[in-house]
């Protein structure tokens, strides 16, 4: 995903003389051929996170479209009184695209771990938060990210799923439960593979998001309308019950149950290792999500 957002964003650089890309020595090498080309609009202003995001509402205010960009924890983290008012308190928009959410750096350790970055981005007003699950959803969701105005985040991921998905607003269904079927499934980007196969032969209903904000409120009401059961279960990358507010905006027409999963709250996770070794940790590898599901949905 990575090598497809620089290519990307070094596309859009070459075409569109509205488009900055703003880092903190990140990816920098990435981008040097595009910055002997563009000079002045490939900034890099070292290890200074903060100065990265008021630089970004900067070009903004002057009508640029800036794309920043470094490891979630730094991008999100660190600067986010930046990202409250040099960019929401300013109304400009940009897009931020990081690498390392979650564990996905968990061999540099807790330093480049960032599970709560979509659930801080969501205590600010009108983002739109993408997590894509493919390489290709990655190139179509920052091209029209690009041609907008808004605020944006690209979240992605060091592992992806075996086909991309098309990219949609909307929840993408996988697999339609029958009308006695036990609820709805909701996988978030790269967990839909581990879901599909942990979901393989229960009567669920499998949909798909690699749009989560704003969520499909009305699709999950259709879908769970259409269940046999109005029990929802959301598996998201990133800290676990994040969209358990959505949900219940979404189903507050009737009663329900919901559980999320995701990176566990509960307790830090003290520990290096592979990113495969704390999915298990966490209960999202196949065998951990397929006991919950089981567990939750009484099969």
């Amino acid at each position: 995903m990575r090598q497809t957002f620089v290519e990307t964003a070094t596309a859009a650089l070459d075409r569109d003389p509205r488009t900055a890309v703003v880092l903190a020595v990140i990816s920098a090498a990435d981008f040097r051929p595009a910055s002997a080309r563009h000079p002045g609009r490939v900034v890099d202003l070292g290890i200074r996170e903060q100065a990265m995001i008021g630089v970004a509402g900067g070009l903004a205010l002057t009508g640029m479209r800036p794309i920043v960009h470094s490891y979630a924890p730094f991008l999100v983290e660190r600067p986010f009184e930046q990202i409250k008012l040099d960019l929401g308190h300013q109304g400009v928009g940009a897009v931020l695209v990081s690498v390392g959410g979650s564990y996905d750096g968990s061999e540099m350790g807790r330093t480049h771990q960032a599970p709560g970055d979509v659930a801080l981005l969501d205590t600010l007003p009108g983002w739109t938060v993408h997590v894509p699950g493919h390489r290709d959803e990655v190139r179509d969701l920052l091209e029209a990210a690009v041609r907008g105005d808004d605020a944006v985040y690209l979240r992605l991921s060091g592992t992806e799923n075996r086909a991309a998905m098309p990219v949609s607003p909307r929840l993408t269904v996988l697999r339609t439960g029958s009308t006695r079927s036990a609820g709805v499934v909701v996988a978030v980007g790269p967990m839909l593979d581990r879901v599909l196969d942990a979901t393989a032969g229960l009567d669920v209903t499998v949909a798909y998001a690699s749009t989560v904000r704003p969520f499909d409120r009305d699709g999950l009401s259709r879908l769970v309308g259409a269940a046999g059961s109005a029990d929802v279960l959301v598996v998201e990358p990133y800290l676990r019950g994040t969209s358990a507010h959505e949900v219940a905006e979404a189903l507050a027409d009737r009663r329900h149950r919901q559980l999320g999963l995701g990176v566990g709250r509960d307790e830090e996770l003290r520990a290096y290792g592979t990113p495969a070794d704390h999915a298990r940790a966490h209960g999202l590898d196949t065998e951990g999500l397929a006991k919950a599901a089981r567990d939750f949905f009484l099969l």
